[in-house]
């Protein structure tokens, strides 16, 4: 919920204060979420593991950290959330509770755009827990203040992100139309860096076997 205020929110807060400059609008849009993701991470990680993504989930489930009926229970608390999170922020802004974007996010290459955002997430958020857990809530608010600007899509990276964002027609809405093309990209993204997260850490270690069988001791 907090999430989703902090991203519909500062998107209509940016917007009406840059004065048409879609830059100056991101900018603000991409700080304050960066900003938030950390915060709730550090607040959150250690009641849930502070997922408040179902891509996340759906990794941690299909490495058999995560059981499948507390997944399926955390992917519906993260959608209601998310949806809740909208009408916080139009409650905030005097918006209508709810409404169907118009803002079209369709195309190839933002579907291509999320698969990136997604699998650098996962990826970012695998090895950086590996070596440094308590690194990870800077690390995914840096990555995901980065991606806003380095994909075309402006890194959703969440599908219970994309989902909530469908019912905002303000500047962080994506038409229900698109939203499938989101989530494709999402959920491939998340396979995608889960296979690779498994070889770079299965190379790690047998590299760190080899150093081991040659140490002498004295």
């Amino acid at each position: 919920m907090f999430l989703l205020a902090t991203v519909v929110g500062s998107g209509i807060m940016g917007e009406r204060l840059a004065g048409g400059n879609v830059a100056i609008a991101l900018l603000a849009n991409s700080f304050a979420t960066g900003a938030a993701l950390a915060a709730l991470i550090l607040a959150y990680s250690p009641l849930s593991g502070a997922h408040f993504n179902p891509a996340v989930t759906m990794v941690e489930a299909m490495q058999g950290r995560l059981p499948a009926a507390r997944a399926f229970g955390y992917v519906v608390a993260q959608t209601l959330g998310a949806l809740a999170g909208v009408i916080v922020a139009h409650v905030m802004f005097s918006e209508p509770l709810l409404m169907a974007s118009t803002h079209q996010r369709s195309g190839a290459a933002q579907i291509f755009s999320e698969f990136i955002a997604t699998f650098g997430l996962v990826t970012v958020i695998a090895c950086v827990s590996r070596t440094r857990a308590s690194a990870v809530p800077f690390a995914v608010g840096a990555y995901i203040a980065a991606a806003y600007w380095f994909t075309s899509s402006t890194s959703f990276a969440n599908p219970a992100v994309t989902v909530a964002r469908a019912f905002t027609d303000t500047f962080a809405g994506i038409r229900p139309g698109d939203v499938p093309g989101f989530l494709t990209g999402q959920i491939a993204g998340a396979l995608a860096a889960m296979v690779a997260c498994r070889w770079l850490v299965a190379g790690t270690r047998a590299a760190e076997v080899e150093i081991d069988s040659r140490v002498t001791l004295p």
